[in-house]
């Protein structure tokens, strides 16, 4: 992934997470291109309630995965989601917190900046 790439600000893209190492491309930052038919580009502070809500709908983020190197995640962990599970979570009372800075702005064609805005730590 050479092309830099935006935020929803209009900015570079900041890394989201790095301890666990999240990306579509496992490189810390919500990037995506043509391959990524998830759109990992949406930076999260899950919780619990959130994590919950993923492996109810056959996404378990929880559990650790040794054989991928995925330790699994716990409440305050940032992670790069998929911005249509996101919206899901949204829909249904469960959307974490997230980072603008950090969110790609790719997300904006899934989801409307206003409700990111709602849930963004860290509003400029």
């Amino acid at each position: 992934m050479k092309a830099k790439q935006i935020n929803v600000y209009g900015d570079l893209i900041e890394e989201c997470c790095s301890n666990p190492i999240t990306g579509f491309y496992r490189d810390g930052f919500c990037r995506t291109d043509e391959l990524d038919r998830g759109l990992h580009v949406v930076c999260a502070k899950v919780t619990d309630e959130f994590l919950d809500f993923s492996k109810s709908r056959g996404n378990d983020l929880s559990t650790p995965r040794p054989e991928f190197n995925f330790p699994g995640l716990k409440e305050g962990d940032s992670w790069c989601l998929c911005a249509e599970r996101w919206k899901e979570a949204y829909e249904s009372g469960f959307a974490p917190k997230i980072y603008l800075n950090r969110t790609n702005k790719k997300a904006l064609s899934v989801i409307d900046i206003d409700i990111l805005k709602e849930f963004a730590l860290d509003l400029i």
